[in-house]
């Protein structure tokens, strides 16, 4: 969780008990200010927005009631969640406190252990609250016939899908696998004005050599062992629309003549037919290989290269757009609580930064699948590192262990510093405050980096600052 973007105001004026709060939030590295008065409250929430307001019930000059019931009002989404402490506690208080909006009400003597799992808790939800929101404000116009991003580089590719969808010549889709090149075959279609006529999508990869020239072209009766009568290729099929060729590398030279053929003048012959046909389609292909390399090898024929290349769209791989990460993380979550029944679900900060961080070598594929197995695993209603696949916390803990050892202030001997060596438990405290260097403090990073849970983390400091006594 963003701690420092998550801001606290605590209300009491029992000196001696906000200083412990003070003490304990600062530990966990949340951004606390205490006020000790309800006057002054209310005169710095006029220039600041909480995330969090603690406040007791009885201050020195009004009732916390006050204060609850003044927040509480306020109808805008960033409106700061309520804990109420008192040592005036009862059943009536609470379910006026909780009546009133507040999301939590604790008793004095405070637990603080109980205090803080409650304020974690508050605070889960709280980040979780504004993740939606804020997914929800970001989405509205980040969809285009069914692409989904709001980056730069999808934007443009949208810009660029309007342009070429309203012509009539072949389209040459590049990009890697996984990024979502027949989404951007579907969307020239309905740009076009061939949105209401037949679409065909084929995998060229996926048809036996042998009966690629039929199952494009279409054969007549008896032409032969089989063919016992006459059926239409994918051509003739599409007559009026589209059709994707998709991985069209994959293409036997001997195809790729035919092809040509098609697309100069709309000829096709049928395999076994003397005559033949005209057909009206328009082809859009897709490959995640290199053609003109192709090309120039001999691997792919030239001509039909250039004249597929008239008009040319990359698509760009999700290491390359920004935010879209995230965005696309949240939509697929949305989509998958829905099918499967379950309430809302969010990333937790330490999880959208992985995300964020990932390169996602199998594009906007792999991303869906890691959001479908970290679904499966969570039991709670925010999702954490831990509920993502290994190799994202592995490749984390890589770079991280990368930045510790190559960073500008940063020599892996140091942790060898010492009139001896150091044991192995000491190793170890030295590499994990290093870590926490690299990192400002932020504990969960540091675990999530380190490849542990929290709890583990923080067992290993206390006995950093045991051994230290």
């Amino acid at each position: 969780m963003n701690k420092p973007a998550l801001p606290i105001l605590l209300v009491e004026d029992d000196e001696a008990l906000a200083r412990l709060i003070s003490d304990e939030l600062d530990t966990e590295g949340w951004l606390l200010t205490v006020c000790h008065t309800l006057q002054a409250a209310n005169e710095w929430l006029a220039s600041h927005r909480p995330s969090l307001v603690i406040t007791d019930l009885r201050l020195p000059d009004g009732n916390g009631m006050e204060l609850v019931n003044a927040l509480t009002a306020d109808e805008r989404a960033d409106r700061p969640s309520i804990i109420v402490i008192t040592a005036f506690g009862s059943v009536r208080q609470a379910v006026r406190a909780l009546q009133a909006g507040a999301n939590d009400f604790l008793t004095k003597p405070l637990d603080i252990d109980h205090f803080m799992l409650c304020v974690q808790r508050v605070l889960q939800h709280r980040s979780l609250h504004d993740e939606l929101n804020r997914y929800r404000a970001l989405s509205q116009d980040a969809g285009f016939h069914g692409l989904f991003g709001q980056s730069p580089a999808m934007r443009q590719l949208y810009e660029q899908i309007r342009v070429i969808g309203r012509a009539q010549g072949p389209v040459l889709i590049n990009g890697e696998s996984g990024t979502g090149k027949e989404l951007v075959a579907r969307a020239l279609v309905a740009e076009s004005d061939r949105a209401d006529k037949p679409f065909l999508a084929v995998n060229c990869a996926g048809i036996p050599q042998e009966l690629l020239e039929s199952e494009f072209f279409g054969h007549a009766a008896g032409a032969f062992t089989g063919a016992r009568k006459a059926r239409k290729g994918l051509l003739q099929e599409a007559n009026g629309g589209t059709l994707l060729l998709d991985e069209i590398g994959e293409m036997p030279l001997s195809l790729q003549a035919k092809l040509l053929r098609a697309l100069q003048d709309g000829s096709i012959r049928p395999v076994g037919q003397d005559t033949e046909e005209q057909v009206d389609v328009r082809i859009i292909a897709a490959t995640h290989r290199d053609l003109r390399q192709q090309a120039e090898s001999g691997a792919f024929r030239e001509d039909l290269y250039y004249r597929l290349e008239t008009f040319a769209l990359h698509v760009p791989a999700l290491r390359d757009r920004g935010d879209d990460r995230e965005l696309l993380a949240q939509r697929f979550l949305n989509q998958l609580t829905i099918a499967q029944n379950k309430p809302q679900h969010g990333f937790s900060l330490a999880a959208r930064q992985l995300i964020n961080d990932y390169p996602f070598p199998g594009n906007v594929r792999e991303l869906q699948n890691a959001v479908e197995r970290a679904l499966a695993f969570c039991r709670d209603q925010e999702i954490t590192p831990e509920h993502l696949p290994s190799r994202m916390l592995q490749t984390a803990t890589l770079a991280s262990t990368e930045t510790v050892r190559h960073g500008p202030n940063r020599d892996a001997s140091s942790l060898l510093q010492g009139p001896v060596l150091p044991t192995l438990d000491e190793l170890q405290q030295r590499y994990v405050h290093m870590v926490l260097d690299e990192v400002q403090g932020n504990k969960r990073r540091a675990a999530a980096l380190l490849g542990i849970g929290r709890r583990t983390l923080y067992r290993w400091l206390e006995a950093s600052d045991t051994a230290d006594e």
